[in-house]
């Protein structure tokens, strides 16, 4: 019964709407009404600026990394931990306070990709900051980040559990992704701005 429970743990903390309920409280709004009509990190900060973007990030993060560690303390399983690690990720795309909709895991990504890989976490976020600078296209940095920090599970030698959840959250990403990658292909994605409702990406 152990194994059912902290899975289950880790996809009620995962589906913890963040961006909704800071931004609602902080700042009084929907932020599914500005922008993106996204949740996530990236929309709270073009919509009501950095500071309460950070924090949003970082509990999408928390959302990740504290029921890894209860599982890892409970379970001491790589694969049970491996598997609440993707039911956190499932949360927060299908959230079960949001009717089963949600972000698309980037930030929880890099929470539970902090716990399980920390150098493949490194190594996504390097790729990430380096893509959104050149670029300013989140969207873009996130797909990559992704795909390199996935790809230094197996590189590395992580535990096989982790190394394998690293590549379904990368596809995880990618999929949810799939509408930027449309904009970036034929050139209309927008490019990250704070203050400004206009942009597409997450």
């Amino acid at each position: 019964m152990l194994a059912p429970l902290v899975i289950l743990i880790g996809y009620v903390f995962g589906s913890i709407p963040s961006g909704l309920w800071i931004v609602r409280y902080l700042h009084h709004l929907d932020i599914r009404e500005y922008g993106s009509k996204n949740i996530g990190a990236t929309n709270v900060f073009r919509t009501v600026g950095v500071k309460t973007a950070v924090l949003v990030l970082i509990c999408d993060m928390l959302k990740g990394i504290i029921p890894l560690a209860l599982a890892d303390h409970l379970a001491a399983s790589p694969v049970i931990v491996a598997f609440t690690a993707l039911a956190a990720l499932l949360g927060h795309n299908y959230s079960l306070f949001l009717g089963f909709k949600g972000g698309k895991g980037v930030a929880t990504g890099l929470g539970l990709f902090l716990y399980l890989l920390p150098l493949g976490a490194a190594v996504g976020f390097g790729v990430w900051l380096i893509t959104v600078l050149i670029t300013r296209y989140v969207s873009l940095g996130s797909i990559l980040g992704a795909i390199c920090a996935a790809t230094t599970g197996f590189i590395l030698g992580y535990p096989l559990p982790y190394a394998l959840f690293g590549l379904l959250a990368c596809a995880f990403v990618i999929l949810r992704h799939k509408a930027n990658i449309g904009r970036l292909l034929n050139g209309t994605e927008s490019k990250i701005k704070p203050g400004s409702s206009s942009d597409n990406t997450k």
